[in-house]
Order: structure tokens, then C-alpha cells, then sequence
């Protein structure tokens, strides 16, 4: 983005877009709001008339998050009795942090559920209801598919995207990488019964 499109920017979408940056790359914690409006280049007054506190906007920045990632499904991996056991395989193979592995630093809602212990903390439970959310789409996935335990493949298959998340920071993960869409796979096969008489 140009520097003349984010001064068109209203100065709400300019704090989330810098926070979120800041976020994920360098932690929740580890990011104050000063680095935030020095970043974003609005001031402190305009800052706290859109989020009265740093919770909100770390609220805010997760809630953008849920929203983007609750679409993602959306547009890919709708469940449907016709589908294959392929849609669950397709689902955690595009999940892969394959795209910029420079730039990713794991799944959001996991670091954020790190970060945040107080099981109160509103953002803490926006962490944890995306987790819920992805199990309740890879849950029907998996019954879709046939699974004959399909709460054990969508566990399974949620511990395996997990890992991935959690892997693709240490390891190098290029865009070639198949290691996950082939555990998903074999995972799934046997769930389903494939290659049983």
C-alpha cells in the first residue's frame, strides 16, 4: 500500500491494519500502543477515541481475524454428502503457512492464547472460540466424508493443522513442502475405511 492510500485510509482502519502487523509479527505482549500510533502515524487522542483500550484493539484485531479466516472456509471447503474425504485433506493442505514462510510467524490465535492466560481476558476467549470454530468445521468435514469416528479424525486432523502452525516457524516449509497434505491424507484414508476388504 502506497503512501498516499493509507493517508485516504480512515484512522480506525489505520490503527488495525498497523496493529495488526505489529501483532503478528511481534507479539501481543511486546507491542505497546506507542509503537502503534508511532507506526500508524495517527495521533494518541485519535487512537483512543476508536479503541479505549489496548484489550479492544487486540479484540478488534482478532475479531478482523475470525472474520477473514470464518470466510476462507467459507469460499473452499463448504461440507456436502457428496464430497470426498479429499475436502478434509484439502482443508488442512491449505492451511499450510506455505505462501511467505519468511513472514509467518504461526497461527494468531494461538500465539494470542499464549499470550494471554487470564482465562477472563475477551481476547483469550476470541482465541478460544476460533479454535472451537475450526473444530466444528473440520468435525463436519469429517462426517461429510464418512469417517467412522469422525470426533477422533476431526481431533486428528485439527492436532495435525496445530503442528503445522507450530512448525512452519522453525522449519522450512517451502511451497513444495507435501509432508502435511500427506499425513492428512493417510490419516483420512484410514478414517474412512479406504483400502479396508
Amino acid at each position: 500500500m502506497g503512501e498516499a492510500e493509507g493517508a485516504r485510509k480512515p484512522a480506525r482502519d489505520r490503527i488495525l491494519d498497523t496493529a495488526a502487523e505489529l501483532f503478528y509479527r511481534e507479539g501481543i505482549r511486546a507491542v505497546g500502543i506507542d509503537t502503534i500510533i508511532a507506526h500508524s502515524g495517527v495521533a494518541k487522542m485519535s487512537l483512543y477515541r476508536n479503541f479505549a483500550s489496548k484489550e479492544e484493539l487486540v479484540c478488534a484485531y482478532l475479531e478482523r481475524n475470525l472474520v477473514q479466516h470464518a470466510a476462507w472456509w467459507d469460499r473452499g471447503d463448504r461440507p456436502s454428502p457428496r464430497r470426498s474425504a479429499g475436502a478434509d485433506e484439502g482443508a488442512v493442505h491449505r492451511a499450510r503457512p506455505l505462501d511467505r514462510p519468511s513472514e509467518f510467524q504461526g497461527c494468531p490465535f494461538t500465539t494470542a492464547a499464549a499470550e494471554l492466560r487470564d482465562p477472563a481476558n475477551p481476547a483469550r476467549m476470541l482465541a478460544l472460540a476460533h479454535k472451537r470454530m475450526v473444530r466444528d468445521r473440520l468435525h463436519a468435514l469429517a462426517v461429510a466424508a464418512g469417517a467412522d469416528e469422525p470426533d477422533r479424525l476431526c481431533a486428528q486432523l485439527q492436532l495435525l493443522m496445530e503442528g503445522a502452525y507450530a512448525s512452519g516457524r522453525a522449519l522450512d516449509l517451502g511451497p513444495g513442502n507435501e509432508a502435511v497434505a500427506s499425513a492428512a491424507a493417510a490419516l483420512i484414508d484410514a478414517a474412512c475405511g479406504k483400502g479396508r476388504a
